[in-house]
């Protein structure tokens, strides 16, 4: 069996690939890394607490310069964006072992970050997304007990 290994997908809001399975209720982005839907991720997203606290955080990712980096902070990881360009942002990850960085343009990770407002409600659709996601912690928990 071949191992799959990406360096750097990248992801634009008008891929011809379609890229974004969904934003589950937690804010994970479900990402088909490379549009391949047989290798999905959840990449950790940011959440907050109120409309002022989103507006730091959007105000903070637009202000990052090349070579910056910001902290998502969440209640079991962090998630580290790093300003690559002007137009050009990475997201930290791992898939099969191996870091991997999620390439976003600027509007597209914006657009993303959006979705933190307190009002913002996923897809009726993506709430299993959040449902798979609870399995997989079950899932790893379970096997680094044993």
């Amino acid at each position: 069996m071949e191992a799959l290994f990406c360096l750097s997908p990248r992801y634009r809001l008008d891929d011809e690939l379609p890229w974004l399975e969904g934003i589950d209720p937690s804010r994970h982005y479900w990402v088909a890394v490379n549009g391949n839907s047989n290798l999905t991720v959840a990449i950790p997203g940011l959440t907050v607490s109120s409309k002022s606290e989103l507006k730091q955080a959007i105000e903070r990712f637009r202000s990052l310069e090349p070579g910056e980096q910001m902290t998502l902070t969440r209640i079991a990881s962090d998630c580290q964006i790093h300003c690559v360009s002007d137009h050009c942002y990475a997201v930290e990850d791992e898939i099969n072992g191996a870091p991997v960085w999620h390439l976003f343009d600027r509007e597209t990770l914006d657009s993303l970050l959006m979705t933190a407002h307190p009002d913002w409600q996923c897809a009726p659709s993506d709430v299993e997304l959040g449902r798979k996601l609870l399995f997989r912690a079950f899932q790893e928990t379970a096997v680094s007990q044993s």
